[in-house]
């Protein structure tokens, strides 16, 4: 391991750098929520490091495979609604209600599209981090995964749980309306009579529920999980890159597009993946009947 999340940590004068940790391994991008007294609720500013994190895993060509998790017996118990001062990032002094938007102080009084903005350019930011990041993306469900952590764990490529992890639909439980993209991500992973069942009344699925509706690829036991991860990311991480890149955006975009334009989607990837060194790497290793060595190129 190049850097560990406790080096990084300790290492960066941010304070945010600490609630975040950031080290890469064998190729692999380990992201760790590290706010475990808050259940590693999500404040703006650890949103922000977690997109920047993201971004720099797709462009960085010794990144091949990303993990996201967290310490402590919690993933994610959602957004972080007690507030706090924000350092930077679109949404800066962002606030849930008549505090202080987009940088401007409003004394007890809610503009306009607020809402609608905090959401777009804070929550539903983040799942798009993950569903656009060209790496592969797993998530390692350490614990209770809740609101927008429950979204930021479904919208990983691969999801692995710990048994002891649940997976709560919460917004119901404060009569609020799913974001984080929820109502976008369930109905395509489990139709929408299940979404709805979940979303309906916010009760907890434990992770062997959750693997059983097709949330979760795999449970394992608390003490598996970091191994687990680490075998599937290394295992992705020795994989042809650009290819694994386009095929996740032939399949996420696949639910949302008709017969004739996944088809020319489809055709048009295999002819860019043709390009690449790996492509290549792995016609001339099936013709000599070798093991691939993928570069990531």
């Amino acid at each position: 391991m190049t850097s560990s999340p406790e080096k990084s940590a300790a290492q960066s004068a941010d304070p945010v750098d600490s609630l975040v940790l950031h080290a890469t391994d064998n190729h692999v991008a380990w992201i760790t929520l590290n706010h475990p007294e808050a259940l590693n609720a999500i404040t703006p500013d650890q949103r922000e490091r977690l997109i920047q994190h993201l971004s720099h895993a797709s462009c960085d060509p010794g990144v091949r495979a990303v993990v996201i998790t967290a310490t402590g017996r919690g993933f994610c118990a959602g957004a972080d609604l007690r507030g706090g001062p924000s350092t930077g990032g679109p949404q800066a002094g962002e606030r849930v209600a008549g505090e202080q938007v987009a940088g401007e102080q409003v004394a007890g009084e809610r503009v306009a599209g607020d809402v609608a903005r905090m959401i777009r350019l804070g929550a539903q930011r983040l799942i798009g981090a993950v569903l656009d990041c060209e790496k592969p993306v797993i998530a390692a469900v350490n614990g209770t995964a809740a609101g927008l952590g429950a979204h930021l764990a479904l919208a990983c490529d691969l999801v692995l749980a710990a048994d002891s992890a649940k997976f709560i639909e919460v917004f119901v439980r404060r009569g609020l309306v799913p974001d984080g993209g929820g109502a976008y991500l369930l109905p395509r992973l489990i139709g929408p009579q299940r979404a709805k069942e979940l979303m309906f009344f916010g009760d907890a699925l434990t992770a062997a529920d959750a693997a059983r509706l097709g949330l979760v690829n795999r449970v394992v036991p608390a003490d598996d999980l970091e191994k687990t991860a680490r075998d599937w990311a290394e295992r992705l991480a020795t994989g042809p890159t650009r290819a694994l890149a386009l095929t996740k955006q032939l399949v996420n975009a696949s639910l949302d597009t008709d017969r004739t334009t996944a088809f020319a989607a489809e055709a048009a990837a295999q002819e860019i993946n043709m390009t690449t060194a790996d492509a290549n790497e792995g016609v001339a290793a099936f013709t000599e009947r070798r093991t691939p060595h993928y570069r990531g190129h």
